[in-house]
């Protein structure tokens, strides 16, 4: 375990919408003090894991820094798209999901707004929001202070596997790879291998691993991101 150097206190770090504890582990390795926020039980059963909506007052709690892992993002991202709307903006689809009413699709995109929002809005001074870049529907009802996403992959961080995630960084600095990987053939058994996310067949536990943290990735964050806000906090001490 990577301990970290303090001439400064361990930060105050709250990872949300996290049932994995990928991300808390990796940023509590480093000696911080970090809590994990879900509407869902953690799978490690960590006593540093409470079971509350994220957008209740626990926003407001005094932290330094808020990674947001996997807020809902279905109806956000431009894959759902189509679920949302036909030609033109918010017109009926010409096809839903089996067994789901075009009502039920505006439901969780608002639900997705409401939480990515208040995430967002957070009075924190650095914030990691992960999410896919959106699609224009999304884009739409973001805070208009909302940059572009990083977008980076896994095999950056010595992951065999394709899986565009983004990064939507407040006060924080991007990613930088720290193993890098040379890319299969396009085709190729192992080009077929790394797609596995993408390949995953319909399933109930299919949107859960989808959505899980590479451990790598939650790492190289963990030494850049909180790096980054010990110096300036530790500058401006």
């Amino acid at each position: 375990m990577q301990q970290l150097e303090l001439s400064f206190r361990p930060l105050r770090i709250l990872v949300g919408c996290e049932t994995s504890g990928i991300a808390r582990r990796a940023f509590a390795d480093l000696g911080h003090d970090v809590w994990s926020r879900d509407i869902l039980p953690a799978e490690d059963r960590s006593n540093r894991h409470i079971i509350c909506d994220i957008r209740g007052g626990v926003l407001r709690d005094g932290w330094d820094l808020l990674a947001v892992m996997h807020p809902p993002c279905t109806r956000l991202c431009r894959s759902g798209r189509r679920w949302m709307s036909g030609p033109g903006k918010w017109t009926e689809p010409k096809q839903l999901p089996k067994g789901r009413t075009w009502q039920d699709m505006k439901d969780e995109f608002e639900e997705g707004v409401s939480i990515f929002e208040a995430c967002w809005n957070a009075p924190i001074d650095r914030i990691a929001a992960e999410n896919p870049e959106m699609n224009d529907l999304a884009r739409e009802r973001m805070p208009e202070d909302l940059p572009e996403p990083q977008i980076v992959q896994p095999f950056w961080f010595g992951h065999p596997e394709y899986k565009a995630t983004g990064w939507y960084l407040r006060n924080l600095p991007r990613l930088e790879p720290t193993d890098m990987l040379l890319e299969p053939e396009r085709g190729s058994p192992d080009w077929i291998a790394w797609n596995r996310v993408h390949r995953m067949p319909p399933g109930p536990e299919r949107a859960r691993l989808r959505s899980r943290s590479f451990p790598n990735m939650m790492k190289a964050a963990a030494v850049q991101w909180a790096g980054h806000a010990v110096e300036h906090l530790r500058t401006a001490a």
